[in-house]
């Protein structure tokens, strides 16, 4: 089971993809109003308050960057810039400590329904593993049930887990569509995803407008080509109101 002696910040970003207004309701008003200042938590201090984990490791090594590209870490813009920068990767990789159970919390149901289930235009932000630069924009979640059907928003949370993590888009694509078929036992899993990779925007090739896409397929999407062929129509469909 994942940590919870997290910071507030990270408690209240862990509880948020966990669980529904509602749900647990005790604990999860707790995690948020421990962190119902997250201006002074993310911006505010130096490293060791506002939040911080207590581990001085990451803000020694973000005063040692500092210094190696010529910058003084003591001036007064950046004297408490290693402490925002401990906590913003410690929320932007707050998926780590997510729980699976928690986060389904029951909401799977059984439904004599059979057909294909998409949801699509699911915003998400992810850090590049090579460069830890970020990654943005939307999944595709869809599948096919077999007399179980899960809760709406679960998709976008598990996709949420996955993404507030150190990725590669083809493995995050791969896990959210694994997550699913395990947990659900659906007759197949598609998911797809779009996203810009600011690693190929800001630096190295540089070319704005770049987007990649990433698809994972298993069970009857993997196996038939009506099904997938069904897949992708319902992608290039407009949203009502778009």
């Amino acid at each position: 089971m994942p940590s919870r002696d997290l910071p507030a910040n990270v408690k209240s970003i862990v509880a948020e993809i966990e669980t529904e207004i509602g749900e647990e309701e005790e604990e999860t008003a707790a995690a948020f109003a421990a962190a119902l200042a997250p201006a002074a938590a993310i911006e505010g201090g130096s490293g060791g308050s506002g939040g911080s984990t207590g581990n001085d490791r990451v803000e020694a090594a973000v005063r040692g960057i500092l210094r190696e590209i010529g910058e003084d870490p003591d001036r007064q813009g950046l004297v408490g810039t290693p402490g925002r920068v401990h906590r913003m990767y410690a929320e932007l990789t707050a998926g780590y400590h997510v729980d699976p159970e928690r986060l389904i919390n029951g909401a799977i149901f059984d439904v004599d329904y059979s057909e294909m289930v998409v949801v699509k235009e699911i915003p998400f932000y992810s850090l590049c593993e090579h460069h830890l630069l970020p990654f943005f924009g939307t999944a595709a979640v869809a599948y096919i049930p077999k007399g179980r059907i899960v809760g709406l928003s679960k998709i976008p949370r598990i996709v949420e887990m996955y993404a507030r993590r150190l990725q590669v888009q083809e493995r995050l694509t791969q896990q959210v569509a694994g997550f699913l078929q395990e947990r659900l036992g659906p007759n197949g899993t598609g998911v797809v995803i779009e996203a810009t990779h600011l690693c190929a925007v800001m630096r190295g090739i540089r070319k704005p407008g770049t987007v990649m896409t990433t698809s994972h397929v298993l069970g009857l999407f993997r196996t038939s080509d009506k099904t997938r062929a069904e897949f992708f129509a319902h992608l290039e469909r407009r949203a009502p109101g778009a």
